[in-house]
């Protein structure tokens, strides 16, 4: 759902930047981090949310541990950039499980995806039964990840 721009004052930027940081945090500890009382936090929070400002809430999940030991990122280029078959690409992404990232590019490549899987076989398997046999792609460049300096989801938002 697309969200209507809003005037954020100084406490709706603290709700978000306390939110995005600890996604789990009481309504009551929220409220009092952001000075106000646990009600119209509530009725803020629910009209960030209205509004499309908070779009969902997420645990960090953590691959290695889970199994998933190989992240790649991909460079996928197109043969048509045509709005229906960008669209059929898109809805494939989101139909392949291992696919945990989608962005279009503006330049020479059109998506870069991001890709999760629990061993380089595995991978390889999507890689060539999957990604490249798909329909409108003509390549395919792939860069392995060795190790993550930052992740920090979101955006920076400014509290004061």
């Amino acid at each position: 759902m697309p969200h209507r721009r809003i005037k954020l004052d100084r406490i709706d930027r603290k709700i978000l930047h306390t939110l995005q940081a600890q996604g789990r945090i009481t309504n009551v500890e929220l409220s009092k981090q952001a000075g106000i009382s646990a009600p119209p936090c509530l009725r803020r929070v629910r009209a960030l949310e209205e509004v499309g400002l908070i779009k969902s809430y997420h645990a960090y999940l953590d691959p290695q541990a889970l199994g998933y030991g190989i992240t790649v990122f991909a460079h996928v280029s197109l043969k048509s950039q045509a709005e229906t078959d960008l669209k059929k690409f898109e809805d494939q992404c989101a139909a392949w499980r291992l696919v945990r990232e989608a962005h279009m590019l503006s330049g020479e490549v059109d998506y870069l995806l991001k890709i999760v899987a629990k061993d380089w076989d595995s991978y390889q398997r999507f890689l060539t039964e999957e990604l490249t046999s798909a329909e409108n792609v003509t390549s395919v460049k792939t860069m392995p990840l060795v190790r993550t300096a930052k992740e920090k989801p979101g955006v920076p938002v400014e509290i004061e």
